[in-house]
Parts: C-alpha cells; structure tokens; sequence
C-alpha cells in the first residue's frame, strides 16, 4: 500500500498539521509520499523530506499553486492517484476547500475527520457533536480521507526522504485567487497554541473580555471563545471554538464563563488540561474538567493573573 499525504503550508514554512498527517499515514502501512504544490515553496519541500516515516517528496511548483485553489489541486492531485491506494490530508479549511472534488473526481466517498486508524481499511470518526465515535470500515479502491489532527502525535523529524519534482497540469482558468483579509496578532495562532484561555458568555461584554486577553498574555498563551460570546460580539469570529469553529487540542485549556454546551466541547475536549472556572456548580463544563473552580470570574482572573506575577 503506499499512500500520499498532500502538505499544508504556507509556501515558506511546512505547518505541523502536515507531521501529525504523517502519523496517521504510516499507521495505513507501506510507503508515504508527501506532495508540496505550491509556488516557490522549495524550503517546504525540503524541510517535508526530513520528516521520519516519508519515503518520497513530490515537489510541484507553479503559480495556479500558490494558494492550493480546489480547480487546480484537483487537476494535479487525481493524476497521481493512479499510483497510490490513499491520499491523507489535515482537515483544514484549505484541504476541506479541495479534496471533496477529488473524491467526486475518483467517484470514491471520502471520509472526514479520523481520530485513529484502526486498520488499512477501517477509521473512527467523530459523530454526533463528538458525542459519539463512528467506526468506517472501506471498501473503496482509492480512500480520501482528512484527519484530524489534534488526536495524532507529531512526526519526528530524523528523515531523509528524496525530493521529485514533478510538473504541474496547465491553468485550467476556472479559478483565480482575489484577495485574502487575515487577522493580525502577537499571540499564538489558536489551533497551534500551546495554551489556550477561552471566555464565554459569563464574561458579560466585550470590554469585560480584556480579562480574558489580559491572563492570555501573562502566559503567552491564545484567546479563545465560545459561540455564545462570539454572537453576543464580545469577541471576533475567528477566536471562535467548538462544533462551528475552530477544534484545538493544547496542553492547556481554560474555561472561564463558559457553560459547557455540545457543541462547544466538541472543539475543545481533547486538549490535554482542562480547567474551568464558573460560578455555576452544575456547569456541563465540569463534567469534562480536570480542574474545576466555583467562583466569580471576575474575582477570580485577577487573582490568578496577580499570583503568577
């Protein structure tokens, strides 16, 4: 069996998710191959070729690849296809965007979000919110599958694979790239932080959140937020966690003012510490938490961010 794992980056930096990709690919056995289409991303497909378990780089370079629009990643990625039995991609917006038109190209289904690989041919996949664990089992000649990557270890970094370059199909021209509005900060990006600290409706108003973003700091760590804060506009969309936002898994999450519905654990429950603070003792947010604090957010965060000077 030998199997492709398509890289997210950034066309300078070759972004994590892609390693935790790898993991998940060696569990499928045989070969892995890791394919960089992008433009000017040669650093990338260097640094994809030291990761321990990759075989081989294929390594595509052309400007309809700079941003992996779903047209052309489609052209490029179903041609390959002819000499491998998967292809594995972080489930991220950018691999979310394209390889559903690699599944209709190959009329194959594709399976979402695996949080283990159990055999060759068989997942498990959250379902339900995560509320439960669905257990697929295919039986199609090709398998397109996305992974969740915070339920996987990072691959090492001890490789030595080779690098192929290999040519990109022309532009087809169905598609082009306008523009791009990103968020700027000095924190941490949410989905890779370390340590994430979190506020919820309890937090009251978006003034109110400068607490929040204030212990944040002190500990270098990222903000997020439930849905029910980023609705009431306490804060930005794309601060949001849980079932409709962003999933992460840290060392290290914070609750503060936030319930605990379904949706948002889903985001959030596999991170490795969890701790809670909110003055309702029967809070679901308990039920998921390691550390759990009944008490006033608003006397408790200074008090926490004054102890830890």
């Amino acid at each position: 069996m030998t199997t492709l794992v398509i890289a997210e980056h950034d066309n300078a930096s070759l972004k994590d998710a892609t390693h935790k990709t790898v993991t998940a690919a060696v569990k499928l056995g045989g070969d892995v191959h890791v394919l960089v289409a992008g433009s000017g991303a040669g650093a990338v497909a260097e640094a994809a070729s030291k990761i321990d378990g990759v075989a081989k780089v294929l390594h595509a370079d052309a400007n309809q690849l700079e941003k992996q629009l779903a047209e052309a990643m489609e052209a490029l990625v179903v041609p390959l296809m002819a000499n491998y039995d998967a292809v594995l991609a972080p489930a991220t917006t950018m691999a979310k965007n394209f390889l559903p038109r690699v599944a209709a190209a190959l009329d194959v289904m594709q399976i979402s979000e695996i949080v283990s690989v159990d055999s060759a041919d068989t997942f498990t996949r959250p379902i339900y919110a995560g509320n439960a664990m669905m257990q697929v089992q295919s039986a199609e000649a090709k398998k397109v599958i996305t992974v969740r990557t915070t339920t996987f270890d990072k691959a090492g970094e001890g490789g030595s694979a080779s690098v192929e370059t290999i040519d990109a199909p022309a532009d087809g021209g169905l598609s082009s790239f306008v523009s791009e509005n990103l968020a700027k900060s000095d924190r941490p990006e949410l989905t890779a932080a370390k340590i994430v600290i979190s506020g919820g409706r309890g937090v009251g108003s978006k003034e109110n959140f400068a607490i929040i973003e204030k212990l944040a700091d002190k500990l270098g760590a990222a903000v997020g937020a439930s849905r029910a804060a980023v609705d009431a506009g306490y804060a930005p969309n794309d601060w949001q966690v849980g079932q409709t936002g962003k999933v992460v898994a840290p060392e290290l999450y914070m609750a503060i003012g936030i319930s605990g519905a379904i949706q948002h654990l889903a985001g959030m429950k596999d991170s490795k510490v969890i701790v809670a603070i909110n003055k309702d003792e029967e809070a679901p947010i308990f039920q998921v938490a390691d550390y759990g604090l009944v008490a006033d957010l608003f006397k408790a965060v200074p008090e926490l961010e004054a102890a830890l000077g």
